[in-house]
């Protein structure tokens, strides 16, 4: 063995290297293997946030967490939108209520006392002489009235919010300073009018002429405009709230479709027929739409019951009196002036016309139940007619010569004088115009009270929901675990 040894050392000792023995390489497979376990764990280290989030998604536990997050943010801007939304209308409804009627209704005192100053001025100079105690005290108060309403219309700073827009507020602005101006100047031509009336100057028709004409031409039109605007700011409101909150039906059923599409998933994977953490939150969702249903349509129909049965009637009403003022102005003017009475008389049956349209109109429009009564209309109506004829009957005596008897019968305290049906008819505008008012507050007052906590009810509601979804949906999320 030695000898054959020596002779293989030195052939390799030759060769140039030396052949040492070793462990046996691994097999091809094995190589392969690690090196796609490499390649593997290196993809899976170079993936996105977002891919691994995408493809955990798509798992069971994956899917409950996203149906949680979507339902608990659903019920959380449910609950906020509906809560601003609701919360909106009632603070709309306090204002209309706590400033914007008050102004209107100081708008038409004042359009009104200035309607009947000017009307009972005419009336004491017609008198002669030293005009009756009642027709100065009628004329003191309704300018000391119309002062006082002047003072309210005119508002306050936190009065600005009624208004619908700057340029209707710089409208307000300009009537409010034409008023604050020409009053004075007003009360002060008929002061000398009376004066000069008193002393038997002639020249006092013209005092009350121009006057009147100051009245007709400037202070009614602001007053006007004036009542216009505040009115526009009842109106615009109104019109809103007549309309029901559709956006939050809208996401309440959003959610409660949500809800049940959840149910019905978990029915199907858990093989449990109710969850009832989603349960619950479906029993507080339906009840507040529920909730929303009544009081929201409550609250509708009681708006829109204070708008026909209130606003609109009171507008019209209110205009109508107006023109009752108007109609007593040019009566009384005629027979001051004596001279060219056509239009006078012209625009007498032409305001008592009008004033008979409106009438109809309020009448065809009332209903049974409504706050303006038949009796009220008809009672109206007859007051007008009897006061048209007594006109006629002093046109007739004007044009016959007779102004004494014309006189007396415009001006005097029978029965059967112009102006007591003059009054009569006042009064009984002032009577409708009051229950009207009352009813258009009675219906905002119920409006509001009926929609009250509604908003907040559902932010309780829907915040309970998301709770209850949230202590529904974890249980089964760890079961996956």
């Amino acid at each position: 063995m030695t000898g054959d040894v020596s002779p293989m050392r030195t052939a390799l000792t030759r060769a140039g290297r030396t052949i040492r023995p070793g462990p046996s390489a691994p097999p091809i497979r094995q190589v392969l293997s690690e090196r796609r376990d490499v390649i593997t764990a290196t993809r899976e280290r170079a993936q996105s946030p977002l891919s691994t989030l995408r493809h955990y998604a798509v798992t069971s536990p994956g899917k409950l967490i996203l149906i949680l997050i979507v339902l608990v943010v659903a019920f959380v801007a449910t609950g906020l939108y509906a809560s601003t939304i609701l919360e909106k209308r009632t603070q709309t409804l306090q204002e209309m209520i706590n400033r914007t009627e008050p102004l209107a209704e100081a708008s038409q005192v004042l359009y009104s006392s200035l309607s009947i100053a000017d009307a009972a001025a005419n009336s004491a100079f017609i008198s002669g002489g030293l005009e009756s105690p009642a027709l100065r005290v009628r004329y003191s108060d309704a300018l000391a009235t119309a002062a006082t309403a002047f003072i309210t219309a005119a508002g306050s700073p936190e009065d600005s919010s009624a208004i619908p827009s700057p340029a209707a507020q710089r409208e307000i602005d300009r009537d409010l300073q034409t008023l604050a101006t020409s009053i004075p100047v007003y009360s002060g031509l008929i002061e000398t009018a009376r004066t000069n009336n008193r002393l038997g100057n002639p020249i006092g028709s013209a005092y009350l002429g121009e006057a009147s004409a100051l009245m007709q031409d400037t202070i009614l039109p602001a007053a006007e405009n004036l009542y216009n605007r505040r009115s526009m700011a009842i109106a615009d409101p109104q019109s809103a709230l007549t309309v029901p909150p559709w956006g939050v039906y809208v996401s309440l059923f959003s959610v409660i479709v949500g809800l049940v599409m959840t149910s019905r998933y978990l029915s199907r994977r858990t093989r449990r027929r109710f969850n009832i953490g989603v349960l619950a939150a479906l029993v507080a969702t339906v009840g507040g739409t529920v909730w929303l249903l009544a009081s929201g349509l409550m609250s509708v129909a009681a708006t829109s019951n204070a708008r026909t049965e209130g606003a609109d009637p009171l507008h019209e009403l209110t205009t109508a009196r107006i023109l009752t003022q108007q109609a007593r102005s040019a009566e009384t003017l005629s027979l001051a002036r004596r001279e060219d009475q056509t239009a006078l008389d012209q625009s007498f049956m032409d305001t008592t016309a009008q004033i008979q349209a409106t009438l109809d109109r309020v009448k065809a429009t009332a209903s049974d139940s409504g706050s303006v009564t038949n009796a009220q209309l008809y009672n109206a109506t007859y007051v007008l007619n009897h006061w048209k004829q007594r006109d006629a009957q002093v046109r007739d005596l004007m044009q016959s010569g007779n102004f004494t008897a014309a006189r007396v019968l415009t001006v005097g305290d029978g029965k059967e004088s112009t102006a007591q049906a003059y009054e009569d008819l006042d009064r009984a505008f002032t009577d409708i115009i009051t229950t009207t008012r009352n009813s258009f507050r009675d219906d905002i007052n119920t409006a509001q009270r009926v929609l009250g906590y509604t908003g907040t009810g559902i932010l309780i509601l829907t915040l309970f929901g998301g709770v209850a979804v949230v202590l529904g949906l974890i249980p089964r999320i760890r079961e996956y675990r």
